[in-house]
């Protein structure tokens, strides 16, 4: 019941913001013939009829029984419809307040507020800004669309790092560093398996893995167990857990049947030779000489996500070593705990944002929606001898794309 009302709520904004978006298609095409006008606006709605019915027949339908290459781009479709007009909608915003302002001044123009032309144009300022709300909503869209073509374009992200108490033996240590592979959003093995393989091409030293290896089932797995396997290290590979992977976001017959998903999982951490870092450390050793990995279960401090991790049990006995490498999956971990109450742990690596895959890095300025939400979202953070890393994910969720942020593979050199 309560997923039908959500159901309903939705359709009803969808339709209010499409009501509105029509009435600039309709000013924009004023001039047009009737024919054209028909084609347009029979388009327009039969898409949003399309849109509803998807939406509607959803708490009715078993949508598992849609082959999942469907399923995953019509929702994407659906949502990125509703937000190519929900950001054209505020430009329209924007137009109607001016107007409103000019009718407050009073100045009317048959009962209708006056709609006065741009100097040297021979169109109103209401179709211009139409026409520009609506520019700027496709382009969204089209680049939604684009984007679905970049999933799988793995990109290097080099770096080396400095500390002054990295034992000499560790300097020059090579690290791939990967996060976030949702194989429940995989749809492509082959395709996946060539990002595994620019791992191994980097002849890592350490392969660290920070969190949410599905996207709710261990089932998810299934067909990539084989493909992840392939992936080792001579100091080996590790991992910890997301959010994702204690399958809190899906509804469980029992709290037995969630524990069991939760316990298949780590077996498959064991099963591709990972090591699952459950609160606790572990010493790498070189030449005789030792750093401390630690590795926690999730720790957010934003919004509702979960703190199954324990900080003070993974840091327990690591005082004896020098230099400290923290896995922790969600990077808001960083500063509410780490930064405040364990000063020593010199790098900390994690993921969970993906740069919300759609943003805007280019030198000298950086941008992504979910900014407003992490502090800390992608790429590189100093605090004085403190360093965070947050990868941009391996994998994708939800939307099957990305736009200007693509799926990263991270190699990291000591120094």
């Amino acid at each position: 019941m309560r997923r039908l009302l959500g159901s309903g709520i939705f359709v009803l904004i969808i339709l209010l913001i499409d009501w509105y978006v029509f009435q600039s298609v309709k000013l924009v095409s004023q001039h047009l013939s009737i024919r054209w006008k028909t084609i347009i606006y029979g388009a327009y709605w039969a898409v949003t009829v399309l849109v509803v019915a998807f939406i509607l027949l959803g708490p009715v339908i078993n949508f598992d029984n849609i082959p999942k290459l469907l399923r995953t781009y019509l929702l994407a479709i659906v949502i990125g419809l509703f937000l190519a007009k929900f950001v054209a909608s505020i430009v329209f915003i924007v137009d109607d307040l001016r107007r409103l302002v000019q009718w407050g001044g009073g100045k009317l123009y048959y009962g209708l507020v006056a709609d006065e032309k741009f100097e040297g144009l021979s169109i109103s300022r209401s179709v211009f800004l139409s026409w520009l709300g609506l520019a700027v909503g496709g382009s969204l869209f089209g680049s939604l669309l684009y984007g679905f073509g970049n999933k799988y374009k793995y990109r290097i992200e080099r770096l080396k790092l400095s500390f002054k108490d990295l034992p000499e033996a560790f300097k020059g240590m090579k690290i791939v560093h990967i996060s976030d592979i949702h194989s429940g959003s995989f749809t492509d093995v082959k395709a996946v398996e060539k990002g595994v393989k620019k791992i191994l091409e980097e002849k890592p030293d350490l392969i660290l893995f920070t969190g949410d290896l599905v996207n709710d089932r261990a089932a998810e797995m299934d067909e990539y167990i084989e493909v992840f396997s392939q992936l080792t290290a001579p100091l080996g590979v590790f991992s910890t857990l997301g959010n994702h992977d204690y399958g809190d976001y899906k509804p469980w017959k029992d709290a037995d049947e969630k524990v069991a998903n939760l316990n298949q999982l780590k077996k498959i951490h064991a099963d591709m030779g990972w090591k699952l870092m459950m609160n606790e450390h572990v010493p790498l050793e070189k030449n005789g000489e030792k750093i401390a990995l630690l590795g926690i279960e999730n720790w957010g401090a934003k919004g509702n996500f979960p703190k199954y991790g324990r900080m003070a049990d993974a840091y327990a006995g690591t005082e004896q070593y020098s230099f400290k490498i923290l896995m922790s999956h969600d990077p808001s971990h960083w500063d509410a705990e780490v930064r405040k109450a364990f000063k020593d742990i010199n790098l900390t690596l994690s993921g969970h944002t993906h740069g919300m895959q759609f943003g805007i890095e280019i030198p000298g300025f950086r941008w992504s929606p979910v900014q407003y939400m992490y502090k800390q979202w992608a790429g590189l953070y100093e605090d004085d001898h403190q360093k965070l890393y947050v990868n941009r994910g391996f994998g994708f969720l939800g939307y099957p794309g990305r736009v200007g942020i693509l799926p990263e593979i991270t190699v990291i050199e000591l120094a």
